[in-house]
């Protein structure tokens, strides 16, 4: 008579969590920008983020940012079935400022009738670097910011394309988006909505942060469900 074959003992499937979210970020400079969002990148690890320093003016990262948008939605039509992808939720992002653009209205409704969120400055990027330090709320040129910064931060230079120390700026962050949503609100009030000066990359930061930190905790919740499955 033939032995009867022991089944083999069922294993627990570990849980698996759901893949980061995305971000794909354009921007019109070709150093501080980039390197100040590499910096965020590396801040918020949990939150997947491609950066790309396009140069030009707003119109051409405009149409870049909308190209790949517009790919990026082709693709998740050709994927509709794979249901754990989180690709629903990933975000594309154009980071320019008005500066002296002549079409950079056109730009910031090109890409919002096209489904990709803008981070604008008013005059321009380093206003958005002063508020991790201080208030800034009258209006400015772009050299009246730049040189404000510099005295905030004095290895900063613009003329020299000499970036500060980004990792130490971003432990004031929070600061930053809390300064930069004053500064929309006194902008609204005046009836002048991101007139100068004034910044939304504080909205950038805190949707990555946010999803930095609700991936963290799934991958927290993930671990401790693994570790109460072990025998």
């Amino acid at each position: 008579m033939a032995k009867r074959r022991t089944p083999a003992p069922l294993k627990r499937r570990k849980h698996v969590a759901e893949p980061e979210r995305r971000f794909y970020v354009y921007c019109e400079g070709a150093k501080t920008e980039p390197e100040y969002l590499r910096a965020v990148r590396r801040r918020f690890k949990h939150a997947w983020i491609e950066v790309v320093g396009v140069g030009g003016v707003a119109l051409t990262v405009a149409d870049r940012a909308i190209q790949h948008a517009k790919e990026l939605r082709s693709n998740r039509g050709r994927r509709r079935q794979d249901t754990s992808s989180y690709e629903e939720q990933d975000q594309v992002w154009a980071v320019f400022d008005r500066d002296d653009h002549p079409q950079f209205d056109d730009a910031v409704a090109m890409c919002r009738s096209n489904r990709v969120e803008v981070a604008q400055s008013d005059p321009c990027f380093e206003v958005w670097l002063v508020l991790h330090l201080e208030d800034y709320d009258k209006p400015a040129s772009s050299s009246n910011i730049q040189a404000r910064l510099h005295e905030l931060l004095p290895e900063y230079h613009h003329e020299q394309s000499s970036s500060p120390n980004f990792e130490t700026l971003l432990v004031e962050v929070l600061a930053a988006e809390r300064r930069a949503a004053r500064q929309l609100r006194a902008r609204e009030a005046e009836n002048r909505p991101f007139g100068n000066p004034s910044t939304t990359v504080g909205c950038l930061t805190r949707t990555i942060r946010e999803a930095h930190e609700l991936t963290q905790q799934r991958h927290t919740q993930s671990e401790s469900r693994t570790l109460g499955q072990t025998p």
